[in-house]
């Protein structure tokens, strides 16, 4: 499981992370099939097997830095682009999960944040981020 996150008032949290394998592995199966290219192809080029950029794609399998390279100029991307992209997959994910301030309704006081489980949002909704 992920390691506790603490909030702004040292409160410890559980929240699942991400692996860094499984963020890479998706970022490269959209890479391939926004190509339109081919397991079969990809690997090919790349110089590993099927099976196993199957399981680099699915997050399985922590490639090498060597592997990676071969896998990123297989998809014609620089490894920088991927591993950009994969920040932007994060920073994402982490704003979707950000945190949430409570105001009381009585008098207006801010309560102890707390990590959104999941966003709410319906059609419409507006979102507003705020740092701390």
């Amino acid at each position: 499981m992920g390691d506790p996150v603490i909030s702004s008032r040292g409160v410890r949290e559980r929240g699942p992370r991400p692996l860094l394998r499984t963020m890479i592995g998706e970022r490269l199966r959209r890479t391939r099939r926004d190509q339109g290219r081919t397991l079969a192809d990809v690997s090919r080029a790349a110089r590993v097997s099927v099976p196993y950029l199957s399981e680099v794609e699915r997050g399985r399998k922590e490639a090498s830095s060597e592997v990676l390279a071969a896998i990123c100029d297989a998809l014609w991307i620089d490894l920088s682009d991927l591993l950009a992209g994969v920040a932007q997959d994060l920073a994402g994910r982490d704003a979707r999960r950000g945190v949430v301030i409570r105001l009381d309704s009585a008098g207006g006081r801010v309560t102890a944040p707390q990590r959104a489980s999941s966003p709410v949002r319906a059609p419409g909704d507006a979102q507003a981020l705020l740092a701390a």
